[in-house]
């Protein structure tokens, strides 16, 4: 009877001991499993191929548009943030095959200052829509009439401006600052004589030869 009292009390031992180390194994499974889901999750969020922005078609079309939803990388410029807050009074209209601008008002009753001022300080913009809006609206805003007598009397302030648009590092912006000028001299006439040397390098004073009317004496 001894015999079979320890016999039974060994198997008895055995199927706890089996069961209690079924349910650790069981455990152990279960927490491996867990944490390797976590890992997998974790890598999963934080991959740079996760949070790697896809390249839009329109990035390849046109590379320097802004975009309006992106983090901006610096302090928006001075024009930037004057166009943002409605300060230009003109919108871009995008045609399907040229852009143009709408007026708020018939830009000649505008006063040029300081508009005049502000888009040119725009023509050193590099990035869609301000280049479109600072050089077209410094085009058509010299177009009205009377725009002489607004302009002149600005001329020392503006040529600061396209001096830094002229020096500037990127070629568009330079023949933007170039355009601008001859539109300038065009309608403001000898008295932009006064101004030049202020603003001509000996660098730029043969390009600018071949395109300021020949009534500028410092150029002739």
């Amino acid at each position: 009877m001894q015999k079979s009292e320890c016999h039974g009390g060994v198997q008895l031992r055995n199927r706890v001991t089996g069961n209690c180390d079924q349910r650790i194994s069981s455990s152990t499974q279960i927490k491996n499993r867990t944490t390797v889901q976590r890992s997998k999750s974790s890598s999963s969020t934080s991959s740079p191929e996760s949070t790697r922005k896809h390249p839009r078609p329109s990035d390849k079309l046109n590379p320097k548009t802004i975009n309006p939803f992106g983090e901006q990388s610096r302090t928006p410029s001075a024009f930037a943030a004057i166009y943002s807050k409605g300060g230009i009074p003109c919108r871009l209209v995008h045609g399907s095959v040229k852009h143009r601008l709408q007026w708020e008002c018939p830009p000649e009753n505008l006063p040029f200052d300081p508009l005049l001022i502000t888009l040119a300080e725009g023509l050193r913009e590099t990035k869609h829509p301000y280049t479109f809006v600072s050089k077209e609206g410094f085009r058509e805003l010299l177009l009205v009439q009377g725009a002489a007598d607004k302009a002149v009397p600005l001329l020392p302030r503006l040529i600061p401006v396209l001096k830094a648009a002229l020096a500037h590092s990127d070629d568009e912006v330079f023949e933007r600052g170039l355009n601008a000028l001859v539109q300038l001299s065009v309608v403001v006439g000898p008295s932009l004589n006064d101004h030049l040397k202020h603003l001509l390098t000996s660098g730029s004073l043969i390009i600018i030869k071949a395109k300021i009317p020949t009534y500028c004496s410092i150029c002739c």
